[in-house]
């Protein structure tokens, strides 16, 4: 299947380079083009696209709002958002506003696409880098955040151990096959408790999973 992709950029130039790239692609179309957050809102809900490709410093709305905006709207874009600003402070709001991802523009084009590719597969994706100063600003929300104990009988909420078990691993960053690998068992039924965890925590992706798994203290960074 063909991957619908809208670019949200105040810079002409960034705009027109991403869309060459991502169109040099064969599973990835780019539909459409908008020049600031509120442009980028309204084009979502005219082209319906799979993922927004979403600057965070855009005229008359930032990304952040446009991004908490799209998310609400309750569509099926998935928002990657895209940077020259590795800053902790962008990355969590960005993360907190409902984007599934975040990539620096200074990211290949390899990276951009399976960038693309990944967040429209319900994955969570954040550049290596962002991904550990972002843990870093994790570990400073508490001294002693709260571990769940793998192979312990703990859980949290409605969870069931093994959900919980997988909650964690989706905060350590661990992708559905390498979970079932660590758990010994079928990626089949991994997917069926991360769409669970989902469901009881009323979360949309697993990178609000991984937000949510932090900021409850159910594991400690490092």
């Amino acid at each position: 299947m063909t991957i619908r992709v809208l670019i949200a950029d105040d810079q002409m130039m960034v705009r027109e380079g991403f869309s060459v790239l991502l169109g040099a692609m064969p599973d990835i179309e780019v539909v459409g083009e908008a020049v600031n957050g509120r442009d980028a809102v309204e084009r979502v809900r005219e082209l319906a696209p799979d993922v927004v490709l979403m600057d965070i410093r855009m005229p008359e709305m930032n990304g952040i709002e446009a991004t908490r905006e799209i998310v609400a709207a309750d569509g099926a874009a998935k928002v990657l958002v895209l940077t020259t600003f590795d800053l902790d402070e962008y990355v969590y709001q960005a993360l907190r506003a409902g984007a599934s991802g975040f990539l620096l523009k200074d990211a290949s084009a390899r990276q951009l696409a399976d960038g693309v590719r990944v967040v429209a597969a319900g994955e969570a994706l954040l550049a290596p880098s962002v991904t550990r100063r972002l843990i870093t600003e994790f570990s400073k929300l508490s001294e002693s955040p709260r571990l769940v104990p793998t192979g312990q009988q703990a859980t949290y909420g409605d969870l069931t151990e093994r959900e919980t078990e997988v909650l964690i691993l989706i905060a350590q960053g661990l992708s559905n096959v390498e979970i079932a690998e660590r758990l010994v068992v079928a990626e089949s039924t991994i997917k069926t408790h991360v769409s669970r965890v989902l469901v009881k925590l009323g979360l949309r992706d697993r990178t609000q999973a991984a937000v949510f798994a932090y900021e409850a203290r159910l594991v400690r960074p490092g």
